[in-house]
């Protein structure tokens, strides 16, 4: 593995000296997500293998290129898992690819996203440079979390060649109820909800259903049934796999010439109004919308969503120039621009992946 490690920083030292792009892609699961792919593809799937995993520690610490399935076959053999529920979008998932991606699953709303769950990261930079962030345990952190920050960075600031991950045992017992309600009533349903001490683990509401997964202890999961009322669904497990996976109906029936907007508000807003057909997850803190796609429609979802207290990303649509990405303010802008300059100074690393000017 120190061979692959040196061809990779012979690489990037040769990148930098001639100021030719690289695009870091594990299995390319992720291909379409984010702005335009440019560069020469710098292949992480032979930094691969577990380099620890203690069951007790509730750590796993893996290289960039190990496949998403084999970490779960692991963890999966010790019941259990990553608990952000990351999805595979492909068969080729690597874990590096899952951080460098920052993308979470239904259970987000109950346990935290991707950039919670990382402890600790290796990053070669733009100079070859293996720099070390983090570590094992939750409080070995001082000063800038940068391990953390490196979560949906998209590979921008550098090679993720080692991350640690904290995970989380399994539920004993999980359930799932149906409701028929309205979008306006779902919202103030899950915001209801989610102020009582109830084992929600994920939710979703489209076409007047909503749906709700419990976890946890049998004894909890049944009172919480009891208390929420609803009809239970049988073999609720795909349900979620496809939603986690975007290969339900709902997902797969968009039209090429549609647009996929993920906006992401407080989750006590009513319905946005917004034309499209929507999809609620995170209890209420997601908001998916299928919609026609051209810039000025564009304007007005963003314009929307930032009224509302959130912002929204172009998360599928075959016209990126109108920006993938929620424009930054000029402040946070800056922080970004000075992150990238610091890691990647001569601007390597999938530049454009995130906004076109950096």
């Amino acid at each position: 593995m120190e061979q692959q490690l040196q061809e990779f920083k012979q690489r990037i030292i040769a990148a930098t000296m001639d100021k030719t792009p690289l695009r870091i892609r594990g299995g390319g699961s992720k291909d379409w997500y984010g702005q335009s792919l440019q560069g020469e593809v710098l292949d992480t799937r032979g930094y691969r293998g577990i380099v620890d995993y203690e069951s007790t520690e509730l750590v796993i610490t893996a290289r960039c290129g190990t496949p998403l399935a084999e970490i779960e076959r692991v963890l999966a053999a010790e019941n259990q898992m990553l608990a952000f529920e990351p999805p595979y979008f492909g068969e080729g998932a690597t874990i590096g690819g899952i951080v460098a991606s920052g993308l979470s699953g239904p259970r987000r709303q109950a346990v935290g996203a991707v950039r919670d769950f990382v402890l600790g990261a290796v990053l070669m930079d733009g100079k070859g440079d293996v720099l070390h962030f983090g570590g094992q345990v939750m409080k070995n952190v001082a000063g800038y979390d940068v391990s953390r920050l490196l979560a949906g960075s998209l590979g921008t600031l550098g090679l993720i060649t080692q991350v640690s991950l904290k995970v989380l045992p399994k539920p004993v017992c999980e359930m799932t109820l149906r409701f028929e309600m309205h979008e306006a009533d779902a919202i103030q349903k899950l915001n209801e909800w989610g102020g009582q001490p109830l084992p929600i683990s994920a939710s979703a509401w489209h076409g007047g259903v909503l749906l709700v997964r419990l976890s946890g202890a049998q004894a909890a999961v049944k009172a919480a049934k009891q208390g929420m009322g609803g009809e239970e669904m049988n073999e609720a497990g795909a349900f979620w796999t496809a939603l986690r996976e975007q290969s339900n109906a709902w997902f797969t029936s968009m039209t090429p010439a549609a647009a996929l907007w993920r906006l992401s508000v407080p989750s006590h807003v009513p319905p946005l109004a917004l034309d499209g057909e929507s999809l609620i997850e995170w209890g209420g803190a997601q908001r998916w919308l299928k919609t026609g796609m051209d810039a000025a429609a564009a304007a007005a979802i963003r314009a929307i969503a930032q009224e509302a207290g959130g912002h929204a990303t172009l998360f599928k649509g075959s016209d990126k120039n109108i920006g993938v990405f929620h424009p930054l303010a000029p402040a946070v802008a800056k922080i970004h621009r000075n992150l990238k300059s610091t890691f990647d100074p001569s601007g390597i690393f999938n530049p454009g992946r995130m906004y076109n000017d950096f």
